[in-house]
């Protein structure tokens, strides 16, 4: 698998849901439960200056028991956006989630925004690449599940406890099934 080479656009979400930075906290929750994401891209005018993660959401705003009607992106986006060019290879965007302890990358173009690039979408095409992006040699022994945040390929919500089951990351209800 190493040896095969595969650019970043090939496997993007080619239209990432975006928010204005001005978007307010709940509203932007709201968008990502609707569409399906665990992250925004934020964009002011025509440039990706941000990213707003579901973690964002809880680490800087229900923990500090704050509101998130009267918060706005800006104020919990993470800044500046990390990101890739479409054509680099997956294997050096999961290399540089891993190096970053991230899990999303915006994919821009001359300065563009043109897609996004998440770790579940890299390993739903090549699962091998968990140890990349991961690096799970170095949490623990292989003998006991290690779990992981993400969504769970089975039903598609957010978890911070799925757990690799053959080639599918899966939450603790789906394993129970």
């Amino acid at each position: 698998m190493k040896n095969a080479r595969l650019p970043v656009m090939e496997i993007m979400t080619r239209k990432p849901v975006t928010a204005a930075p001005d978007l307010p906290v709940d509203e932007a929750a709201s968008l990502m439960r609707d569409r399906g994401v665990g992250s925004l891209i934020v964009v002011h005018g025509g440039k990706a200056i941000g990213i707003v993660t579901e973690r964002d959401i809880v680490a800087k705003v229900a923990a500090k028991d704050k509101k998130p009607s009267t918060m706005k992106v800006r104020d919990v986006m993470t800044s500046p956006v990390i990101s890739v060019h479409p054509h680099e290879e997956v294997e050096e965007a999961a290399r540089k989630m891993n190096k970053r302890r991230i899990r999303r990358l915006a994919v821009l173009d001359d300065g563009k925004l043109v897609g996004v690039i998440t770790e579940n979408d890299i390993l739903r095409i090549w699962p091998d690449l968990v140890e990349v992006t991961r690096e799970w040699a170095r949490v623990g022994s292989f003998d006991e599940p290690t779990m992981v945040e993400g969504h769970c390929d089975s039903c598609g919500l957010y978890s911070t406890q799925l757990v690799r089951d053959g080639k599918l990351l899966l939450c603790p209800e789906c394993r129970e099934r």
